[in-house]
């Protein structure tokens, strides 16, 4: 790094009043791709950490916090989840999270920005973990909604792994009604959608409420949940939606159960344990949650900030 002692960190920000500093070692690498700024760094505490548009997207040391908790709560809902579409997702990580899955025999997965992908692949190989190369991949390098919106297969879990809906972002119309409209008739009859909400706080919960207030006018059960992202800076929330099943009712030993039947080994993050945690959500959020009415549509989007 150079003498300016501002080069020797990295700004992100949280929001208009929120600021957090990670001290840097090193800038693997920094550039534009066609939809975004990209940078790849390293932290003494994250170590190499993707950033895009001035926020952190995922770090080497915590990825699997996010990824197990955006993906496995809905994969273990499902009884036999064997086709699994992913909406974003660039790092490869919620894939190689559905890929533990020995009864999925399709990964769809749909990332609008294939030079993040090409990056996380050379500086975050550990993110993917060998899903690119699994032959129950499928990628594609297109805008998701679009991609839902011609297709006419059905899947029993879409996840949406994407970065906060943000002005001129590429994700903005990711988030709405309209586009949950469209992921409930690619869902099979038991199938499920996951959603990355944004932040928990409870200073910050416009974006996690609306998000489940909008998927309630889509769908009849809808829940959700939340874990603490120390690379986020805050507790970080999530949404279910389906037609027919509900992960915030499973048990502990429902959870323990289906992991030792699937066989699924490598998890660090989630078990019967931490899932019933992540449901057990404090008061603010129950209360913020019966009082949002803002439904997010194509017409009205919700942007947290602009660039």
């Amino acid at each position: 790094m150079d003498n300016d002692p501002d080069s020797n960190w990295l700004k992100d920000k949280i929001n208009d009043n929120f600021l957090q500093l990670h001290r840097l070692e090193e800038v693997l690498y920094t550039g534009r791709t066609k939809f975004q700024d990209a940078k790849i760094v390293r932290t003494p505490l994250l170590g190499i950490c993707l950033v895009l548009d001035g926020k952190i997207q995922s770090s080497e040391r915590d990825e699997f916090i996010y990824h197990e908790a955006l993906v496995q709560p809905a994969m273990f809902a499902h009884p036999q989840p064997e086709t699994v579409f992913i909406a974003g997702g660039g790092e490869g990580a919620t894939l190689r999270e559905v890929l533990r899955h020995k009864t999925v025999k399709k990964a769809v997965m749909v990332d609008i920005d294939d030079e993040v992908t090409v990056l996380c692949k050379k500086y975050l190989p550990a993110h993917a973990g060998g899903a690119f190369e699994d032959k129950r991949t499928v990628l594609h390098h297109v805008d998701a909604r679009g991609f839902l919106e011609k297709s006419k297969d059905k899947y029993d879990v879409i996840i949406i792994d994407l970065p906060d809906p943000i002005e001129e972002g590429p994700a903005s119309l990711l988030f709405t009604q309209e586009f949950y409209k469209t992921v409930r008739e690619r869902l099979t009859e038991e199938g499920l959608i996951s959603v990355q909400a944004g932040s928990a706080n409870p200073t910050e919960l416009l974006n996690f409420t609306a998000v489940n207030n909008t998927l309630k006018s889509v769908f009849p059960i809808v829940n959700g949940y939340t874990t603490y992202m120390n690379s986020f800076g805050q507790p970080w929330g999530f949404c279910f939606a389906s037609r027919a099943n509900d992960p915030s009712a499973l048990t502990s030993y429902e959870v323990d159960a289906t992991i030792a039947t699937r066989g699924i080994s490598g998890l660090k993050f989630y078990d019967g344990t931490t899932h019933h945690g992540m449901f057990s959500l404090p008061k603010y959020i129950r209360e913020a949650m019966a009082a949002q009415k803002r439904v997010i549509t194509d017409k009205k989007p919700l942007y947290l900030y602009k660039e």
